[in-house]
């Protein structure tokens, strides 16, 4: 089920079966996507780590990542780009820039509990009831929908990883940073860049993720870093210097450096410890 707008807004629905594949469309504006898992388990590979998703796993994915379906036999998927609805200007809707998108260092995931399960599923009946209905209000009954399963989304995985906890500044903060992380981790390698870039001291971001968090502020950058410059070594025929480049490092002595220190091996003997191990199944998401 496809809904395509007069101003490119575009929402897909797809009822998943072994052996079909997931894709990203490249033409799409910063497409987003939401895999409900619904057989047993599900096997995938993410960043070079095998993982196994038990029934009713609902995944949250950018282009950014890099992930391959091992073991997929039955989902649902939600598709749409920025122009069908845009999760960052419509943050105070839905609140879940940070948490199921657009944040550090993860893969956004979580089961949904049996006793709301009914509401998943009525919510889906009601996406594919409204991509019957063609008047002139498809298109907001349509994001209402996609509303309504966002929020649910973001409420369990909030749930779930104690974030309700959080008084709502402090929540708030730490989704800005881990969205702003995402956006320019590239070019800004220090705590104090986005601490400037929201109104705070460097020492502020530090008491408040110390105060909530087991990582740093420091070590979210890093390890985003991090996870971009294995991408690049795994996917991707660029030479280390190219990817010390196009990762903002002065030099390629300074990216090694990092690097080893961050993965315990140089960038060039990385390469060739994940060479050929790529798996180029049926199932594999780009």
């Amino acid at each position: 089920m496809i809904y395509q707008g007069k101003n490119n807004e575009f929402l897909g629905l797809q009822t998943v079966k072994q052996g079909d594949i997931i894709l990203f469309d490249t033409a799409m504006n910063a497409p987003l996507i939401l895999v409900w898992t619904r057989d047993e388990k599900t096997i995938i590979d993410f960043e070079g780590q095998h993982y196994t998703l038990p029934k009713n796993t609902i995944i949250c994915l950018t282009h950014f990542f890099e992930v391959n379906f091992l073991s997929l036999e039955s989902a649902f998927v939600i598709k749409f780009n920025r122009e069908f609805f845009c999760v960052i200007d419509h943050d105070a809707e839905v609140g879940c820039k940070g948490i199921l998108f657009f944040g550090a260092n993860q893969l956004p995931n979580f089961q949904i509990p049996d006793n709301e399960l009914e509401k998943f599923e009525t919510v889906w009946k009601m996406f594919q009831l409204e991509f019957e209905t063609k008047d002139e209000m498809q298109l907001e009954m349509l994001q209402t929908m996609l509303k309504r399963f966002l929020i649910l989304c973001t409420r369990i995985y909030k749930s779930q990883n104690q974030l309700t906890e959080i008084q709502l500044e402090e929540n708030n903060i730490i989704r800005e940073f881990n969205y702003l992380v995402e956006q320019h981790f590239k070019t800004k390698h220090s705590v104090q860049d986005y601490a400037d870039m929201l109104n705070k001291s460097s020492k502020t971001l530090s008491n408040l993720f110390g105060k909530i968090s087991d990582k740093s502020p420091i070590q979210i950058i890093h390890e985003r870093i991090a996870i971009e410059a294995r991408r690049y070594l795994t996917y991707t025929d660029k030479s280390v210097k190219e990817i010390a480049y196009d990762l903002g490092f002065e030099d390629i002595q300074t990216f090694s450096r990092f690097f080893k220190k961050m993965e315990k091996q140089s960038p060039v003997d990385f390469k060739y410890s994940v060479k050929g191990k790529i798996d180029n199944s049926s199932g594999n998401m780009t």
